[in-house]
């Protein structure tokens, strides 16, 4: 074993600051997001991007695309880029850019921090809010003041650390179903994460500390599909509906059109997609939003050379090309437009 000293959180916030202008903006859409999944803000929740982060100016150029189609989408519409910088592996694998972020399994973790904060402190400039999968809890203290929108992702959504890491983040948290299917695992981590927690953690300045929470009453539920198929059909978004309703929590969820939902096939996001607004908009508005991968070029590719790696291509999941998504998302703002059980919400 080795050991090797990182910046603490403070040493890494004090040279890569967020300015009051950020914050604000970034407290604002917090603020959508808690209305949109409330019902009091009209909108769709459309959380959409790469499905991991490696190259930062291919993720800037995408940005800037998404930051045009959210502003003309933005009456029906609200609009979160992912920027997902840790994935978790189920056996081995890239574990994303805060951890290697040369592809060369230097693993200079101190560069994969800064790298990620100055791409979100961009964004934050460019007025884009970001989805993040909070997965190692330190990384937290680096970026979370940046994010509008976290995850506790399917791998993690059974642990006590990451409830409890919830429930002092100050974004609404979504916890996705476990990659089985299990939907209650998911609705127990809602309900944990909502109370307040005592635990051991670090503090800004890198010291071992007692943490304490005072709950996250912005949890919400993600269905991904799981080993037994899809789940975003009528007859299971009603089942973890009234799952919700039993154990007292509010009746919202979102679908991520991707992973097992998709059958890890990016162009059956468009199905999965086009159902789920279909399905709210014939009533079921229980439904806050939609999770999409997309990236400028379709497909995925291995981490082999990487010097011969396809700009604008995933390194984990397979995307959507940015026409598609273009394309899907003038749909879906067309078809809420000119519905009138939308309008009338």
């Amino acid at each position: 074993m080795r050991i090797e000293r990182l910046p603490t959180p403070n040493e890494i916030l004090r040279s890569l600051p967020l300015s009051k202008e950020q914050s604000k903006f970034i407290s604002n859409t917090r603020q959508t997001i808690r209305n949109i999944l409330n019902g009091l803000d009209f909108r769709f929740l459309l959380i959409v991007g790469p499905c991991s982060i490696h190259d930062p100016l291919a993720a800037a150029e995408y940005m800037m695309r998404l930051r045009h189609l959210a502003e003309e989408t933005r009456d029906h519409l609200f609009i979160v880029m992912r920027a997902y910088f840790e994935k978790p592996r189920t056996s081995i694998g890239w574990k994303g850019m805060l951890y290697d972020p040369w592809l060369d399994n230097s693993h200079d973790i101190a560069s994969g921090i800064r790298l990620a904060r100055e791409f979100l402190l961009k964004a934050a400039s460019q007025t884009i809010p970001m989805a993040t999968e909070f997965l190692d809890p330190a990384s937290a203290l680096f970026l979370g003041d940046l994010i509008s929108w976290g995850c506790i992702g399917a791998r993690t959504v059974s642990s006590q650390t990451h409830r409890q890491l919830a429930s002092g983040l100050p974004m609404p948290i979504a916890f996705k179903n476990t990659p089985e299917g299990g939907v209650d695992p998911a609705i127990h981590g809602i309900l944990n994460a909502s109370r307040s927690h005592t635990y051991m953690g670090v503090d800004p300045e890198g010291r071992l500390s007692r943490i304490a929470t005072a709950g996250n009453a912005d949890g919400h539920l993600v269905l991904r599909g799981g080993e037994n198929g899809p789940n975003y059909d009528p007859e299971s978004l009603s089942s973890a509906l009234q799952k919700l309703e039993r154990a007292g929590l509010p009746q919202r969820l979102l679908v991520d059109c991707s992973h097992d939902n998709s059958l890890r096939q990016q162009d059956q996001q468009i199905t999965v997609f086009q159902s789920v607004i279909s399905q709210f908009l014939e009533n079921n508005q229980c439904i806050r939003g939609v999770l999409v991968e997309s990236h400028i070029n379709a497909g995925n590719q291995p981490l082999t050379d990487r010097t011969k790696l396809s700009y604008g291509v995933s390194l984990t999941d397979p995307c959507l090309h940015w026409e598609a998504t273009e394309s899907l998302i003038r749909w879906a703002h067309s078809r809420l437009k000119q519905s009138l059980n939308y309008q009338i919400r």
